[in-house]
């Protein structure tokens, strides 16, 4: 279903006449969303006494804001009082005004992807990630991150895509040369292809004609197609238009027929790196992530938000280069520290320890508020078996673990294969059974529990995985991984063990790790820290994983 959007070009402080055009105009169309592209406020470093008012008004709630409203950095700094609310972690400034982040990839619950890149290139950082979650500045690390989204459906950047009018016979606007442009924001959109890429310029509007994207050996017969458009701001001298409507249905196919007047895409020269990862922003959901998925305030000390969060793609911190795959609701990376290494299975030349990890930051899949996230985890599982049946030749099986705790901080399952002689002689179950006697843990049972809402408190949960003996490498019609708690099919046989976790019991969080080195002969890799890699180390792991995984990635697909 078509939702109708509305983009508006950089207020810079004009709060009250914006908001009230907003409101005049969302009376008649019924828009599901606007975004607003570049300064929402008035640069800090100059405002005036009325521009604060205008702040402390907002954060009061003076002003209506009729819908959900999303804004991201432009080219100042935010106002300190502003950080200050945001600081609060709720990524929510006032009712229906959401701040996406510097650098974020955010899915709304009209299923509409929003990749985002605010501030200016950073010229004092050459490598990494921006540290500074509130600064007009990104740098090249942080537009690579975003390669990972694989797609979008709009893409919102402070600066122009360098040579985006290479091809165009839009003619030349007046004051052109004050858009910044950048050559990471043009590899950035030739990566994820954005059906919409917005912008913003001093003072004049822009829009250029549609542009194809060349077909990929995935995706021989699609031609994705980008409308570039840079909107001005209220204050524009020139008059130059400064909101734009339109309408998305992000599940329509891209057009078998290209628009007239495309041309081919300015970028076509930029190589394509395909690194997976990103930032929604605080892809937490509030990564961020859907608006009816709003995080919650903290309660207590920590627990970390999603921009502090290991595995939220919104941490600045974020080992991005360590991300493989990002689908819908999940994503897969390979474990930092991992217990294997590239030599414990020789038909595997990387350690396929994975993490498989939901976009939403929540500590138990219950708390997540449908079965989408938990389906797609156990339709990611599945591929990784199929995987392990071509690449192994079945003779390797899977372990999956997971530990579930309502005072937890990020839920993931952890992902690792095991020889089929350890499980079909029943090793794996007993090892885990025995060690959790030996200290002194409830004992292990025998059932199928799916995605925990019918659990009354925490556990720790394992698959232990098999495959069947004329399993072909091709998904299943069972790629959700339901059924009963040992089941066979074509897909393998499979056992699941809980351990109910009273809320005061304490619990080692390392115990599947610490079972499955013991099971392994790897007792000395037990800690993940006193596994580390040289990065470079690192990468090549997952570009070994990411290239025997590639077949089997839906997310490629569907992306």
């Amino acid at each position: 279903m078509a939702s109708k959007i509305v983009i508006i070009g950089a207020p810079a402080g004009q709060l009250s006449a914006v908001f009230g055009k907003l409101s005049k105009l969302h009376a008649k169309n019924s828009f599901s969303l606007a975004i607003v592209a570049g300064d929402l406020f008035a640069d800090p470093a100059v405002a005036l006494p009325e521009d604060e008012d205008v702040v402390s008004s907002l954060l009061a709630g003076s002003f209506s804001i009729p819908l959900p409203t999303y804004f991201t950095i432009g080219n100042h700094a935010l106002p300190q009082k502003i950080i200050d609310r945001l600081e609060e972690g709720t990524g929510e400034v006032c009712p229906n005004l959401y701040f996406l982040g510097k650098r974020s990839t955010t899915k709304t619950c009209e299923g509409i992807w929003i990749v985002n890149l605010g501030g200016l290139i950073d010229p004092e950082v050459t490598a990494g990630l921006s540290k500074e979650k509130y600064l007009p500045f990104h740098t090249e690390g942080d537009a690579k991150s975003l390669h990972g989204a694989n797609t979008a459906d709009i893409l919102l950047t402070s600066t122009w895509p360098s040579s985006v009018r290479t091809g165009s016979s839009i003619p030349s606007p007046e004051g052109l040369e004050d858009a910044p442009s950048e050559q990471c924001v043009a590899e950035l959109c030739a990566a994820v292809k954005p059906r919409y890429h917005f912008s913003t310029s001093p003072n004049f509007f822009f829009e250029r004609q549609p542009f194809f994207h060349l077909p990929t050996e995935d995706h021989p017969e699609t031609r994705h197609v980008t409308r570039f458009i840079s909107l001005a701001s209220p204050s524009s001298t020139s008059k130059g238009k400064y909101i734009y409507a339109f309408s998305l249905d992000p599940s329509t196919p891209q057009p078998s027929e290209l628009p007239v007047g495309c041309t081919a895409s300015p970028f076509r020269l930029v190589t394509r790196k395909r690194l997976h990862a990103s930032d929604h922003q605080t892809y937490s959901r509030y990564s961020n992530s859907t608006p009816q998925h709003r995080p919650s305030k903290r309660a207590r000390q920590p627990p970390p938000t999603p921009s502090e969060c290991f595995f939220c793609l919104s941490n600045p911190s974020l080992a991005t280069h360590l991300i493989t795959s990002i689908a819908t609701e999940t994503y897969l990376t390979t474990a930092k520290g991992p217990l294997s290494t590239p030599s414990t299975y020789p038909s595997l030349p990387f350690p396929a320890h994975i993490l498989l990890i939901p976009l939403t930051h929540a500590p138990t899949l219950a708390a997540i508020p449908d079965a989408a996230t938990y389906n797609e985890m156990q339709r990611y599982r599945s591929a990784l078996h199929f995987m392990l049946v071509t690449k192994a030749g079945g003779e390797l099986g899977a372990v999956t673990w997971e530990v579930s705790r309502a005072d937890g901080i990020h839920i993931h399952w952890q992902f690792l294969p095991v020889s089929i002689g350890l499980i079909s002689r029943g090793f794996v179950e007993a090892a885990f059974k025995v060690e959790a006697e030996n200290e002194k843990y409830p004992i292990l049972k025998t059932r199928d529990i799916g995605d925990g809402r019918g659990e009354k408190g925490d556990y720790f949960r394992v698959w232990i995985w098999r495959p069947g003996e004329n399993d072909e490498a091709q998904p299943s019609e069972k790629e959700n991984g339901h059924g009963s708690n040992r089941q066979g099919s074509s897909a393998g046989t499979e056992t699941s063990l809980v351990l109910p976790l009273s809320a005061n019991f304490r619990f080692d969080l390392q115990f599947g790790r610490r079972v499955m080195a013991k099971l392994l002969g790897l007792e000395k890799r037990v800690n993940w820290r006193d596994c580390g890699q040289e990065e470079a180390e690192e990468v090549a792991d997952a570009e070994a994983f990411k290239k025997a995984f590639r077949q089997y990635d839906f997310s490629m697909e569907e992306n």
